[in-house]
């Protein structure tokens, strides 16, 4: 929606700082460290609602590859996202791109002086070493030494969490065990460019014989979708972010590690601590190897897009009579009464709406036959008894950011859901689509919602009542909500929509356009930032 109207809207969160310090030991790249930090902090807890700002003296030892994958396993951590504060190895990885369109233009950003976290968090790099996330959960962090020896059916490498440089390390492990057997198992790489490096290096031959498929770039196994599933029962190793019930394949028992430790593993197919074999290469080759370009990165061709103006101004001429009416999809009524269905914490997108079943629904009917296909199953009968007012714990919709998880839930008649808190992207999908959910941390309320008690939800007072007592909620939110979501609102109020939405609830709400940054130059970059 931001492209047609050339606004957006969002909560401004707290900001919890990671601070790095140590230096990490040969071979640790960033899926270790975040599963260290997942380990030690889990998920959904200190990071929840918030950005998340990775800072210390540690990054020095941490390259942009590592970073990226520290960032991207920032949603199972439970923040919005993750972000590094720029150093020498962020404007060097920038600055020897091949393409001008991958480097010109460049903004470095860093934290004022005087900055404030809502929490700060130290991590020491030296303590980080091998992991495995065992299934289910991608917390439940060990050292690979005590999971060492357990049988694998599987291994996989690849997927969006796998960096460039974790697979080239992954092809020297393999080059320094081949003497030991090999089995079967299949690596993907994320995209075409990490192909084409790896075949110019000589290392998609290294991996091809230690017995391992080359895939095309995508996500494969990591969310079980055609042919790259996961069968049940079978207990295998994956170098991508989640390991959720079912994600891999129905009744698959999926562990998470890096792509180092999935290699040595996949000798023997069980699970082995890679120190050994790191040990063994060529550090300076390894270095080389990793800072290797690929002959060629125009590997896509070059795509003409247009921004809208994104100026406040023209946003405020484009009246809402211009926009064609579009029939309602919500009732007349104001007021949802229904019977609480009582979830536990960590509800997923996986087990909402699974992967498989996605691509060929197309309307939230379609895919609200499936809501909850290989967990409770249950779920779908109460639903059509009257329990269509979900009650849950913490994180509800944590995982992937597909909208189907909520589409899902619409699809079968669920009418609000209600949590301690919420994955980000889903509690930011939900309003936008229509669905009432509605946070409330109070404890008193979990003690008088069990399951089968009835619970009404007024829209237009902006609260809901169980057992008597009233609980409020967010009022942008009962915008959306009373409006059938954001499409029915774009059609109410046209371009203006965010505007007159936000200044609706007062003036300390009114949207500010931003400054623009300034570049910086040399060591003593700086970045003026308004907001």
């Amino acid at each position: 929606m931001a492209l047609v109207t050339g606004e957006i809207w969002f909560k401004i969160p707290e900001v919890i700082e990671i601070r790095f310090v140590g230096k990490p030991g040969a071979g640790i790249g960033g899926k270790d460290v975040i599963l260290y930090v997942l380990g030690q902090l889990k998920r959904n807890t200190v990071a929840a609602d918030s950005v998340v700002e990775y800072t210390g003296p540690g990054l020095r030892w941490l390259s942009c590859d590592a970073r990226f994958a520290i960032a991207n396993m920032t949603t199972e951590f439970g923040g919005i996202t993750g972000i590094f504060v720029s150093n020498s190895s962020t404007h060097t990885f920038i600055s020897t791109r091949k393409s001008p369109r991958n480097k010109s233009s460049s903004i470095y950003f860093r934290p004022d002086s005087d900055a404030t976290y809502a929490a700060t968090h130290e991590i020491d790099l030296s303590l980080v070493k091998p992991f495995i996330a065992k299934y289910p959960n991608p917390d439940d962090v060990v050292p690979v030494t005590d999971f060492a020896g357990t049988h694998l059916d599987g291994c996989f490498i690849g997927a969006c969490t796998t960096a460039e440089e974790d697979i080239i390390l992954g092809a020297l492990v393999l080059e320094q065990g081949l003497k030991m057997g090999k089995k079967p198992v299949i690596k993907t790489p994320g995209s075409r460019p990490i192909v084409k490096k790896l075949e110019e290096t000589g290392l998609a031959d290294v991996h091809r014989e230690a017995g391992f498929e080359i895939g095309t770039p995508g996500c494969s196994y990591c969310v079980g979708m055609g042919a790259d599933k996961a069968g049940e029962g079978e207990v295998r190793l994956y170098s991508q972010n989640r390991n959720f019930e079912n994600r891999m394949g129905r009744g698959s028992l999926g562990n998470l590690a890096s792509a180092v430790t999935v290699a040595a593993s996949s000798f023997d197919m069980r699970a082995t601590d890679p120190t050994h074999l790191i040990e063994k290469i060529d550090l300076e080759r390894w270095e080389s190897l990793r800072r290797h370009k690929a002959s060629d990165e125009s590997l896509f061709p070059s795509i003409a897009y247009v921004e809208p103006a994104g100026e406040l101004d023209d946003a405020e001429h484009v009246a809402a009579a211009e926009v064609d009416e579009a029939p309602s999809t919500t009732t007349s009524s104001s007021n949802i009464v229904g019977k609480i269905q009582k979830l536990g914490d960590m509800v997923n997108t996986d087990a909402l709406a699974t992967a498989e079943y996605i691509i060929h629904a197309h309307s939230n009917e379609a895919i609200g036959q499936h809501c909850f296909e290989y967990i409770n199953q249950d779920f779908r009968a109460k639903v059509k008894e009257g329990y269509n007012i979900v009650v849950a714990g913490k994180g509800f919709g944590c995982g992937s950011s597909r909208m189907e998880a909520v589409m899902t839930l619409l699809g079968y008649g669920v009418q609000c859901v209600i949590a301690e808190s919420f994955a980000f992207i889903f509690s930011r999908n939900s309003p936008s689509l229509g669905l009432v959910t509605i946070n409330i941390s109070d404890p008193a309320f979990y003690e008088l919602a069990i399951d089968g008690v009835e619970i009404s939800v007024d829209l237009e007072a902006n609260n809901l009542q169980v057992g008597g007592q009233p609980f409020a909620f967010s009022a942008m939110e009962r915008q959306f909500m009373e409006l059938g979501g954001i499409t029915q609102a774009f059609h109410k109020h046209g371009k203006t929509m965010f505007q007159t939405m936000v200044e609706s609830m007062g003036p300390t709400n009114v949207f500010r356009k931003p400054a623009k940054p300034t570049a910086f130059d040399g060591d003593n970059r700086k970045t003026q930032l308004a907001w």
